[in-house]
Order: structure tokens, then C-alpha cells, then sequence
């Protein structure tokens, strides 16, 4: 099973690389493009055997006291068999 974890940073938090992104897109004509927001992505490969609910209560253990900032930043996270 593999888990995909999405971090990024709160909508309250400002974000100046994403900002950077924006403005560099508008520059090069991505006007339709109105926001970004940049963040990071791992992907963790669980265990074979381990249910369903075991792996959303690991990953989401690992994904609020390792992979984030909990003051600044926010997590998703998917499964896949």
C-alpha cells in the first residue's frame, strides 16, 4: 500500500514562492491563472497486510508529528492499494 501526503501551508500563512510562481506565470501569459500555492509531496510505502484504517491512523500520525509544521501548515493525504 502506498500512502501520497500533500503538505501545504495554511490559507492564513502568506506564501512568497507561490506569490513568485503566480507572478512569473502571468509574465509568460498563464493570466488565466489566478493563484498559486506551493508545497511539498512525499509518498510513503506501507507494510503489506496492514488494513485500511491502521495505515490512515499511521499516516496521519507521521503526517502531523514528521512531515508538517502543524502551526503553519496543513496535510492531505491519499491510499492506494
Amino acid at each position: 500500500m502506498k500512502a501520497h501526503v500533500y503538505v501545504t501551508l495554511k490559507t492564513s500563512v502568506l506564501d512568497p514562492q507561490g506569490q513568485t510562481i503566480h507572478n512569473a506565470l502571468r509574465k509568460i501569459g498563464f493570466a488565466e491563472v489566478t493563484a498559486v500555492r506551493q508545497g511539498k509531496y512525499f509518498a510513503l510505502s506501507l507494510a503489506d497486510g496492514l488494513t485500511a484504517d491502521a495505515a490512515r491512523t499511521q499516516v496521519e500520525r507521521i503526517a502531523r508529528e514528521v512531515l508538517t509544521n502543524p502551526v503553519i501548515e496543513e496535510f492531505t493525504y491519499r491510499l492506494e492499494e
